[in-house]
Parts: C-alpha cells; sequence; structure tokens
C-alpha cells in the first residue's frame, strides 16, 4: 500500500505532462547567434563596468553548459516528471537547484571581474510550496534584483533569461533570505 502511495504522484505527473514532453536534449535545437548576442547585450546592459569579454563568456556557457547538464541529467520529460524521477530514485540530479548549483559552480571556474552570481529562491512564502532554485548574474557589486535570471531548469535544459522583476512565474528572493526565514520558523 505505502509502495502504491509513493508511486501515484509520478503516475498522475507522467500522465498529466505527456503531453508536453520537451525535446530530447540531443535533439535540443541549438542556440543561434542572435540569442547569444541579445544574451550578451544583456549581460553588459547590467552596468557600464561590465566587461565584454566576460559578458561574452557567460552568455556561451549560460547557454551550453545547461544542455552538457541535460544529457548528464539523462532529461526525457518536461521538469516536474523528472523532479519525479528524481526523487522516486530513478534519476540522480536535475532538481532545479541541481541546476542552479551545477550551472553556478561553472560560471565561477571563470572567475568574473565585473559581473557577480547570486542564488535565488522562489515562492518560498506560499502556502503551497513548490519552491524553485536559480542562479542570478549581475553587474559586480549589484543586487540579484538588478541583475538576469539564469535558469534552465524551466526548459529542460533550455535556458531561459530575463530580469528578475519581469519573470511573472517567480517571485525571486535571495537564497540566504530564504534559508533565514526558514530557520526562524522552525525557532
Amino acid at each position: 500500500m505505502s509502495r502504491m502511495m509513493f508511486l501515484l504522484p509520478l503516475v498522475v505527473t507522467i500522465f498529466l505532462s505527456a503531453c508536453d514532453a520537451p525535446p530530447h536534449p540531443a535533439d535540443l535545437p541549438p542556440q543561434t547567434a542572435q540569442q547569444l548576442a541579445e544574451l550578451t547585450t544583456g549581460i553588459l546592459a547590467l552596468g557600464p563596468n561590465v566587461d565584454v569579454t566576460e559578458a561574452k563568456r557567460a552568455a556561451k556557457i549560460a547557454f551550453e553548459y545547461p544542455r552538457q547538464l541535460a544529457i548528464e541529467y539523462r532529461v526525457t520529460d518536461p521538469p516536474l516528471v523528472h523532479n519525479a524521477k528524481v526523487n522516486a530514485g530513478l534519476r540522480t540530479r536535475g532538481l532545479c537547484w541541481h541546476w542552479a548549483q551545477d550551472l553556478e559552480r561553472r560560471l565561477t571556474q571563470e572567475n568574473f571581474k565585473t559581473l557577480d552570481l547570486h542564488r535565488a529562491i522562489a515562492n518560498s512564502r506560499k502556502s503551497f510550496r513548490i519552491e524553485h532554485s536559480t542562479v542570478i548574474i549581475s553587474q559586480k557589486g549589484d543586487t540579484l534584483y538588478q541583475g538576469l535570471v539564469l535558469d534552465p531548469w524551466r526548459n529542460g535544459g533550455l535556458l531561459y533569461w530575463g530580469s528578475p522583476q519581469a519573470d511573472t512565474r517567480y517571485d525571486w528572493l535571495p537564497a540566504q533570505l530564504v534559508l533565514d526565514e526558514r530557520a526562524a520558523e522552525q525557532g
């Protein structure tokens, strides 16, 4: 009985999202030169002190590395179905915080001098919490609210990017603030 109750959410999630499957990671459309240029321009627009070479490198990594992760994570389903597989032990990685952690780690290796990285969590203050994590890039010294969301999870390896305020799906907060609020709630 308990095994059935454990599998029920997985079965329901798979059923409900069967019509919304993303492309297989090997079939993801390549990013175009225009998309790369747009993200580079977006990163440069974060402030006058952003180095052009760093902006280009960050944009290239933000597009390419999630594709590699999609293959490593063995993503073949929409994000919520993949999450259910991870939670059921059928996949080892691919939750949103894995994507955020791995992308942040890869971007950190670049030792950017004019860019900062921030971790953010959304939906932590909602009564029905399905939280979401991401990495945000900003000009050095700026807050995450002045940056750009780099979210590879929501499209299974295809990068979503945009300002935190324009991201109508999520209400982003600094990850440390969310963790502090949780600690205070637990007393």
